[in-house]
């Protein structure tokens, strides 16, 4: 190998690293996504044919390895305390008043920061190079999660420093649009839908698969170097440059203020305008400018002395929780719901609201008894958005989430990296009772006058037990249920006839298949036309769908391979529920060929998809090496990222253009 080779990948890592920072922390390119791709490739393409020249700081290592069988425990050098709280501008005062005392005169100044909710990282830096990240945990131990922090691509894996060891903490976080999309996708694949971006960011970033990191596309703020008085920093602003100066994405809402006046000041010009940002914020961090200062400060147990943490109140409607109790869902999920002092709510009484999971409550140390603030997410659900402490009752306990299933008293299970409790008992019967609900419901088979009151009511009197079993039912047998008739018994009857025609991916999606929503059952009934042939199918043949992958197939298979999942199929089919995927053409110009469209076209995606499936084509939303083209429109997102990984090609609408003309295909 020749030093040019060497010089040459040096350079281009160099290059690709001043890029990336000019993308994605400066928001200012100076070269096209095209120009990008072809600087990776080659460097990807010399790592390859000279492997001793690949290093873990290289950008080609961004994608993610191999999966983890757990996440290593590390003890921090120094731990990472929490900030104590102020909920009005009252506590902060005497925060600020404890501090002149205890110095004997006021601060030489302070430092307001934005309060990002997000899940605190410490990196640990040496010769320049990232070596390791490690989660707060509880702030004395912490997870190593360096091959996840690896993924972000706003963490910097090399920085201009080799004067000896760094420590650099900061704050990992997801994007608002990207916690709307990735939700989307949770929703389409039948999986239950993150609480908020920092639930997402917490489970995203202790992932045991480095790869599923990446595709969340978590972002990184810097906002503390610990040695900094070893470098040679007096104050908290100079350490604040220094990483911006060292290629880190900073916090944007940040200042020097020269006294509380100007931190009040600071905290008003925030109040409205955060929500103006493109991530969530809870609050302004108040810290103490100098380092002679904080350590002439200290620290308590639990909190350093020279910072405080300045929560906004949350816009809501303040009432009291009587309650919480836990509900299990069709894939087992246990979810904690809060029992209400009935409140008026955007124009509605509210007497419950989710809590979500058991991360959100012990987030917001929700207790029963506690007043707190309430909201609809999205006008629509009810949800609690903070605690207030102050009105908290004596003797208020701690909310315990349970180990055991409450409805059959299985013992609960939860993956690693996600926040989902979950009953693994198949047979429970609220796990049955929820699964009955979402075959009938809209989003299964959407069969006509089998509401949950009507579904209940067929349990109770024992008439179905399961999917299956409502092709049993007669018509004498509902006639005679309080509030039947003849007339509802024959329609409910027509109805479940109907059923039996309905689309195979319907049914799919209507038998509840963790992980199956409506896109990956399209794509199954397409591939496999059948619903025995999907029973049938092996999990390598499922993962080679371009869409799908490992995650769903795994579960596909789990399901028809257990006896109760085949036994149900045998009996669905034994009762004529038997659907069969109408034939696909695959005929036209564009045949053979699979297109996943990302960013802003245009003309609506829908109008770009229908035009390239009316032609034969493919459009899937996943990219995977089968891909024949990624078309990459005004701000594309991961798919753009993963397509250069894997080396498919990357097209622009002009691209995709002169594509259909080639073909004959009229854009």
């Amino acid at each position: 190998m020749s030093e040019e080779v060497r010089a040459r990948v040096e350079w281009l890592r160099k290059e690709i690293r001043r890029h990336e920072y000019l993308y994605y922390v400066l928001a200012r390119p100076e070269i096209s996504d095209f120009e990008f791709d072809a600087l990776m490739r080659e460097l990807a393409e010399l790592e390859a044919r000279f492997p001793e020249l690949l290093s873990p700081d290289s950008p080609t290592q961004r994608v993610g390895g191999a999966p983890l069988e757990e996440l290593p425990q590390v003890r921090h050098a120094v731990p990472m305390l929490s900030l104590d709280n102020s909920y009005d501008e009252k506590d902060l005062t005497e925060w600020y008043g404890r501090v002149v005392r205890l110095l004997g005169r006021p601060p030489r100044g302070l430092v307001a920061e934005l309060k990002i909710d997000g899940v605190s990282l410490s990196l640990a830096y040496a010769d320049g190079a990232l070596e390791r990240a490690v989660t707060r945990g509880n702030g004395e131990v912490g997870e190593e999660v360096t091959a996840n922090a690896r993924t972000i691509r706003t963490l910097p894996l090399r920085i201009p420093f080799t004067g000896g060891p760094v420590e650099v903490r900061g704050e990992v976080f997801m994007p608002r649009q990207v916690f709307a999309s990735l939700n989307r996708e949770r929703v389409g694949e039948g999986e239950e839908p993150f609480a908020n971006p920092r639930n997402a960011t917490a489970g995203s970033i202790r992932l045991l698969d480095p790869r599923e990191t990446a595709r969340r596309r978590l972002s990184f703020f810097a906002y503390q170097i610990v040695n900094a008085p070893e470098l040679g920093l007096q104050r908290h602003r100079e350490a604040l440059e220094r990483l911006a100066e060292w290629g880190f994405a900073v916090n944007p809402g940040w200042s020097r203020c020269r006294d509380l006046g100007e931190t009040h000041a600071f905290l008003e010009q925030w109040r409205e305008r955060r929500a103006q940002l493109t991530f969530d914020t809870d609050g302004v961090v108040v810290k103490v400018d100098h380092f002679a200062e904080q350590q002439e400060l200290g620290a308590t147990s639990k909190f350093p002395r020279w910072a405080v943490a300045y929560k906004y109140a949350p816009e809501g409607v303040r009432t009291v929780v009587r309650d919480i109790t836990v509900q299990v869902g069709r894939t087992g999920v246990l979810t904690p719901v809060a029992v209400l002092e009935p409140v008026r709510v955007a124009g509605s009484t509210v007497a419950r609201a989710t809590l979500h999971n058991a991360d959100e409550v012990a987030r917001l140390d929700v207790r029963v008894g506690d007043t707190v603030w309430v909201a609809k997410a999205g006008e629509v659900i009810p949800k609690v958005l903070a605690v207030d402490p102050a009105r908290r009752p004596a003797g208020a306990v701690p909310f315990h989430f349970p180990e055991q299933c409450p409805a059959c008293g299985t013992p609960v299970t939860r993956e690693a990296g996600e926040v989902a409790v979950r009953c693994p008992n198949r047979s429970c019967p609220a796990v049955r009772r929820q699964r009955l609900l979402h075959f009938v419901s809209r989003a299964g088979l959407d069969i006509e006058g089998l509401g949950k009151r009507s579904v209940e009511q067929l349990l109770d009197a024992g008439l179905v037990s399961d999917p299956a079993s409502l092709w049993d039912l007669r018509a004498e047998e509902l006639a005679a249920l309080p509030g039947w008739g003849e007339r509802s018994a024959a329609n409910l009857l027509a109805e479940l006839a109907a059923a039996k025609s309905k689309p195979l991916w319907r049914l799919l999606v209507a038998l509840g298949i963790r992980h199956v929503g409506e896109r990956a059952a399209k794509l199954l009934s397409e591939c496999f036309s059948s619903l025995e042939g999907i029973a049938a199918a092996r999990a390598e043949e499922i993962a080679a769908i371009s869409g799908l992958g490992s995650v769903i197939a795994a579960s596909v298979v789990e399901f028809f391979a257990d006896p109760e999942g085949r036994e149900l199929v045998r009996r669905l089919r034994e009762r004529g529920v038997d659907p069969r995927a109408e034939a696909s053409g695959g005929a036209g110009p564009l045949a053979g060929l699979s297109f996943v469209l990302t960013g802003t076209l245009s003309r609506p995606r829908e109008e770009v998809a229908a035009l390239l499936e009316g032609a034969g084509g493919r459009v899937v939303d996943s990219v995977s090496r089968r891909t024949s083209f990624v078309v990459a429109g005004a701000q594309p997102g991961s798919k753009l990222e993963k397509a250069r990984a894997l080396s498919v090609p990357v097209i622009d609408e002009e691209g995709l253009r002169r594509l259909l003309a080639e073909r004959g295909v009229t854009w």
